[in-house]
C-alpha cells in the first residue's frame, strides 16, 4: 500500500519539483568574466547582461575583465571559481571555438564549460584599401592571383579569429597573400586607412564608420545573409562559386562552468533571452550591425560545436599551431 501511494504521488511532486528547480535565484553576488580589455563587443555584452541580472535578481553583478592569452586566461578564471552558477564567462569564437584546434596547451577542453545562452551575432566585412583596383569581389580574387603573396592583410594577431577569415578566404580561392598581426582591430584600421596593407576582415559594427566615409572600400559581409545596417553589401558566398561555404559570424554568448547545475543554467538561460527580447536591446544591436540570438542552453551547445569543427579544419590545413603564452 505505501508503494502504490508512492507512485500515485508522482504526478503531484512532479510538478513541484520542477518549481523548485526551476526558481534557483543567487543568494550573493555575480560575476561576470570578460575575457578582454573593456570597450570591445565581449566587454559590453558583459556589462549589458550584468545591469540586466542586477535588476532581476536584486544582487550586486560586477564585470572582471582578464585580458591576455587570446580569451584564455580569462576561461581558465572562471574555471577556477565553484560551479554555482555565480561566475559567468562572456565568451566569443576565438577562446570558444578557435582555441581548441589552435594552441597546443590549452588548460580547458569543450566540456569543462557549459554554454548557458548565445547574445548576439554580427557579420564581419571584406575590406579593400581604395587603392586597390577592384570593386567586386571576383576582381579581387583575379588580382590577388596576379599577384601571389604581394597584397598584405591584417588582423588583431596571429591564430586570432580575423587572421583564420582570411587564411580561410584564401584557402577557398586558391589565393595567397600576407598577414600581417596588429596589437588589436584599431591600430589595423589605421594602417589599413594609410594603405599600409591591403585589406582586411573586419567586424562591421566597427568599421561602419570609415566605409561610410570612403577612407576603406567594403565588398561583402561574411554572414549567409545581408544586413541592414549595409544592405547594400552582397554576403561573400553569393559572389563565387568557390567561396559557396564561406559563412562567419563573430557571436558573443555566456558560458559556465561546466558542473554548474541544470537549474542554474536554466534561469541564467530565461534572463538572457528576457534581455534580448526588449526592444532597447533590439534596437541597440541593429545600430551594432548585430543580429540577437536567443534560444536554448543546448542550442547554444550544437552551435558552438559547428563553429568549433568548422575552424578545426580551417586549421589544420593551414597546419597553424601555437602555445598559449
Amino acid at each position: 500500500m505505501t508503494a502504490r501511494r508512492s507512485i500515485l504521488a508522482l504526478p503531484i511532486l512532479l510538478p513541484a519539483l520542477a518549481r523548485a528547480q526551476g526558481d534557483w535565484r543567487p543568494a550573493q553576488a555575480m560575476r561576470i568574466v570578460a575575457p578582454a580589455a573593456p570597450g570591445g563587443t565581449t566587454d559590453m555584452m558583459a556589462r549589458l547582461l550584468a545591469q540586466h541580472l542586477q535588476v532581476r535578481f536584486g544582487v550586486n553583478v560586477v564585470v572582471d575583465n582578464r585580458s591576455g592569452g587570446g580569451g584564455t586566461i580569462g576561461t581558465m578564471d572562471v574555471l577556477r571559481a565553484p560551479p554555482d552558477g555565480l561566475t559567468l564567462l562572456s565568451g566569443n569564437i576565438g577562446p570558444q571555438a578557435i582555441a581548441y584546434s589552435l594552441f597546443r596547451n590549452l588548460g580547458y577542453r569543450p566540456d569543462s564549460l557549459a554554454p548557458v545562452g548565445n547574445m548576439i551575432r554580427g557579420p564581419n566585412a571584406l575590406l579593400l584599401h581604395p587603392s586597390v583596383p577592384a570593386t567586386t569581389v571576383p576582381e579581387f580574387v583575379a588580382h590577388l592571383k596576379a599577384n601571389p603573396g604581394r597584397l598584405a592583410y591584417g588582423s588583431s594577431g596571429v591564430g586570432q579569429s580575423p587572421h583564420l577569415w582570411g587564411v580561410w578566404f584564401c584557402q577557398l580561392t586558391g589565393t595567397e597573400a600576407t598577414h600581417v598581426p596588429f596589437r588589436g582591430a584599431g591600430p589595423l584600421m589605421m594602417d589599413l586607412v594609410a594603405g599600409n596593407i591591403q585589406f582586411s576582415f573586419d567586424n562591421l559594427t566597427t568599421s561602419v564608420q570609415q566605409i561610410r566615409g570612403g577612407q576603406v572600400r567594403a565588398l561583402a559581409v561574411t554572414s549567409a545573409d545581408r544586413n541592414a545596417s549595409l544592405p547594400h553589401l552582397p554576403p561573400l558566398r553569393e559572389t563565387m562559386p568557390e567561396l559557396a561555404a564561406y559563412e562567419v559570424n563573430t557571436w558573443f554568448g555566456m558560458f559556465a562552468h561546466g558542473q554548474t547545475p541544470a537549474p542554474a543554467l536554466a534561469a541564467l538561460n530565461r534572463e538572457i533571452n528576457a534581455l534580448l527580447s526588449t526592444a532597447e536591446t533590439q534596437a541597440r544591436f541593429a545600430q551594432m550591425g548585430g543580429v540577437p540570438m536567443p534560444g536554448s542552453p543546448d542550442d547554444f551547445a550544437r552551435f558552438v560545436a559547428a563553429e568549433t569543427e568548422k575552424w578545426r579544419g580551417v586549421i589544420r590545413r593551414e597546419g597553424l599551431q601555437m602555445d598559449v603564452s
